[in-house]
């Protein structure tokens, strides 16, 4: 399957949130490979948006990446213990990104399961199986994505984004996750998943 390029990237936030909607996320980690389907999304549209950490030009070595070159990882922490997994976009110097907040299992499902309950994939019960990767901070453990992936090239060889067959699915457009402090920026509808997945993280 076809890495995702840095065109595909290079777009509007709210763009490529919806077309990474079926595309698969990759870890390559010493020699094994974890990789699942991104079943859930949300756009950051940067100075104009009130929810974006970058919202109206603020410039941080925290957000820093976000001013780069599209197509690099934004890895950032909440509450003090949980990662969230971002994708950058749009073209240099404007600070968008998409949050990835949900996969769905492919690869490594084994790998998955030790990660995030330390205990191999067929122990798991129902509700651990769709926890292990439904929402940003569980992909994150699962995908053993932390803050030392930060700016990582996502068209490289090691954290990435393959096309994938995708095949054919609703998408669904809400309200963003948790952003209740953003004014009027909390009822933009610009949050994406496939309709019906049982990892999406808040139906």
């Amino acid at each position: 399957m076809k890495t995702l390029d840095r065109d595909f990237y290079n777009r509007d936030s709210i763009i490529v949130a919806k077309e990474l909607l079926g595309k698969i996320l990759i870890h390559e980690i010493n020699g094994k490979r974890i990789s699942a389907r991104i079943v859930e999304t949300e756009a950051y549209m940067g100075v104009i948006d009130k929810a974006a950490h970058s919202y109206g030009g603020k410039r941080t070595p925290r957000v820093e990446v976000m001013y780069g070159e599209p197509g690099h990882s934004y890895v950032y922490l909440i509450y003090g213990m949980y990662n969230c997994f971002n994708v950058v976009t749009g073209p240099k110097g404007v600070p968008q990104a998409v949050l990835i907040r949900a996969l769905e299992p492919v690869e490594g499902l084994d790998s998955m399961a030790y990660n995030r309950y330390q205990k191999p994939y067929h122990e798991l019960n129902k509700k651990q199986i769709t926890g292990l990767t439904s929402g940003p901070g569980k992909l994150c453990r699962a995908f053993l994505i932390d803050k030392g992936l930060n700016g990582e090239d996502l068209c490289g060889r090691r954290l990435y984004v393959e096309d994938g067959k995708t095949g054919v699915f609703s998408t669904v457009e809400s309200r963003r996750v948790g952003i209740d402090y953003a004014e009027e920026a909390r009822d933009f509808l610009w949050r994406f998943y496939i309709e019906g997945n049982p990892y999406v993280s808040v139906k």
